[in-house]
């Protein structure tokens, strides 16, 4: 694997660099991780080499892609009101994901149809660089890309300038991951339906699920509670199972009440009309929430191991997010709307519109005060999150 980058003409600009991957070339390990107890301020100091706070000129043009009005002319099947403030239009094709950093919430990286990913910021829409690969997931400690990648492997990058290291995977698709909250851990989900804990100090899997104790499909989405000590990893094999980071084993499982009395899949059958698509923990009480592309949002008691709450959308749940601090989940769907339900009672507190498509992922800052979205419109919209009573 290769990595390039460019820097851009323009003087007192931040440099536009590509990173792509091609060929084998040995990795250099250039990512330090404390072995003793995580010190964020630390962590953070080590791997942080650029001011994300620093001033930028505008450069001629409209490079960014950034619109204050709302676009006319997107063909799509959803028009109607549009409660964005700003649009990121830089992609070509449909936006399939987006990630906030979580350290400041200033930058965003998104990855489409294009087969590109661009991190920009939030404040301005200034470009910071721009690369090809899978999926990516922020270090919640430092200024570090994760990423997987269709040969199995995956990656960690140093931001901007792009230093990395590899943990070699099976020989299939990376499909999800996500950094545990120590920062010394990342849980990985691969399309033969394992799940590997890997040590991103050492490089090495601490714990490996397969077979029974994997999955009969290719992972789809993973999640971790706020200690880290528990993981939910779904898959199009309709269950989302609860997972103990400390041991590798699956103490849960959590199937939808609609294809409860089916029975198991075979290795390597899917689902014909179902399959988890996002799930993650409520940080304030025993919960944990589950989209199915049956439209079904599933709020499921970890104490007891019950089903809650079974709320219904008209479309397929591509994403879901809990909101810090409360008992409040996010969804976003594919009829284009953001919706948000109160977990204790099941009921829907508001929605927001602006995508002429699809939504395909979405992010929510710290405060709750913003929500970024990406969409099949080859659009990324921010949203100012009006906080209902509640």
């Amino acid at each position: 694997m290769e990595s390039e980058s460019e820097s851009g003409a323009a003087a007192d600009t931040p440099p536009l660099e590509t990173l792509s991957f091609h060929g084998d070339e040995e990795i250099i390990e250039v990512v330090e991780l404390d072995p003793g107890p995580p010190d964020p301020d630390d962590l953070a100091q080590e791997m942080e080499d650029v001011d994300f706070e620093e001033e930028e000129e505008e450069e001629e043009g409209n490079e960014e892609g950034w619109v204050l009005e709302p676009q006319e002319g997107v063909v799509g099947s959803m028009e109607g009101p549009d409660d964005s403030e700003v649009t990121f239009a830089l992609h070509s094709a449909s936006v399939f994901c987006v990630s906030l950093d979580p350290k400041t919430n200033t930058l965003a990286v998104t990855g489409g149809e294009d087969d590109k990913a661009f991190v920009w910021r939030l404040s301005d829409g200034e470009l910071l660089f721009e690369c090809a690969g899978g999926w990516m997931e922020w270090h919640p400690r430092a200024p570090v890309l994760l990423a997987g990648t269709a040969d199995g492997n995956t990656w960690m990058w140093k931001v901007p300038n792009g230093d990395c290291k590899t943990f070699q995977g099976p020989n299939c698709p990376a499909t999800c991951g996500r950094v545990l909250p120590d920062g010394k851990r990342a849980v990985v989900g691969y399309e033969d339906g394992t799940i590997r804990i890997w040590d991103l100090k050492q490089g090495n899997p601490i714990h490996v699920l397969k077979g029974t104790e994997g999955h009969q499909g290719p992972l789809t989405c993973v999640a971790t509670n706020q200690d880290g000590s528990l993981i939910l990893t779904g898959s199009v094999d309709c269950q989302a199972k609860l997972v103990s980071a400390t041991t590798g084993k699956v103490v849960g499982v959590f199937r939808p009440e609609t294809v409860a009395s089916q029975p198991n899949l075979g290795e390597g059958e899917e689902s014909e009309s179902n399959s988890v698509e996002s799930l993650g923990f409520c940080s304030v009480m025993p919960l944990a929430a589950v989209g199915y592309l049956d439209g079904t949002l599933a709020i499921y008691d970890l104490s007891t191991q019950t089903l809650r709450h079974q709320c219904q959308h008209q479309s397929g749940i591509v994403q879901l997010l809990w909101e810090a601090g409360t008992a409040v989940v996010y969804t976003c769907s594919l009829d284009g709307i953001v919706r948000l339900w109160d977990a204790r009672t099941g009921r829907l507190l508001t929605d927001y519109r602006g995508h002429t498509a699809e939504i395909l992922d979405f992010a929510l800052s710290k405060d709750a005060s913003l929500v970024v979205t990406t969409s099949g419109d080859h659009k990324a919209k921010v949203f100012c999150v009006q906080r209902p009573d509640r």
